[in-house]
């Protein structure tokens, strides 16, 4: 899955930027508001991590923004502000969580999945129904009752077909998706991807609309 991690501290935003990608997600790292609006127009990312203090443009700016043209992308503030009016302000805004600065990195990626969840409408960590759902908290697949580990790149095009059951997802909207800035994507990274898939989950598990992309059954 792909976050949108917007931070100015140098360190900070190194440090987190490789514990999420070993984490499994990939992450795009912006150090100001300006350029979190930008990369928030482009659309894709699962969450954003948006620290408040930014130059150019505040984070509560890029949250207000983000939020009056209809940006539901669950976001979680990160910062060092700790007072209570920062907090409710950020929250009444359309903030989803905030985390105070420091924090752990195992709370950090537990308030992530928290907050997809809710995106989702699921109080639990599977997302999905009936024979193929997703397990958010162990990031495996569950076939008709049976868990499959994924990797992170076949989890994160699973959860993206899983949202929208039933609806026909692009080449394009998948590697939006599944990629980071940067990445090298070859032509037939999406077809690889879903064919191993297919090998673990049954071949009608995803299937395709000629010319259009890739469903799973609603």
């Amino acid at each position: 899955m792909r976050v949108l991690l917007v931070e100015d501290d140098e360190m900070i935003g190194r440090s987190l930027k490789q514990a999420l990608e070993g984490a499994g997600w990939s992450a795009d790292w912006v150090r100001d508001g300006e350029l979190a609006q930008s990369a928030l127009g482009d659309g894709g990312y699962t969450c954003v991590l948006l620290d408040l203090g930014l130059p150019r443009q505040d984070g509560t700016e890029v949250l207000r923004r983000a939020r009056e043209r209809g940006d539901a992308t669950p976001v979680l503030v990160l910062t060092a502000r700790d007072g209570l009016d920062d907090r409710i302000h950020s929250l009444d805004l359309g903030a989803d969580d905030y985390l105070l600065k420091p924090f752990e990195f195992r709370e950090l990626l537990a308030r992530m999945r928290a907050v997809v969840r809710r995106r989702d409408g699921a109080a639990h960590s599977l997302v999905g129904g009936g024979a193929l759902q997703l397990d958010l908290t162990t990031r495996e697949v569950v076939v008709n009752g049976a868990r499959e580990a994924l990797t992170a790149r076949e989890f994160a095009l699973l959860h993206a077909l899983l949202e929208r059951p039933g609806a026909i997802l692009s080449r394009e909207q998948l590697e939006n998706r599944i990629y980071g800035w940067g990445e090298e994507v070859t032509s037939n990274a999406i077809d690889v991807l879903i064919h191993g898939m297919r090998r673990k989950l049954g071949a009608d598990s995803i299937r395709n609309v000629r010319g259009l992309g890739w469903r799973v059954a609603a």
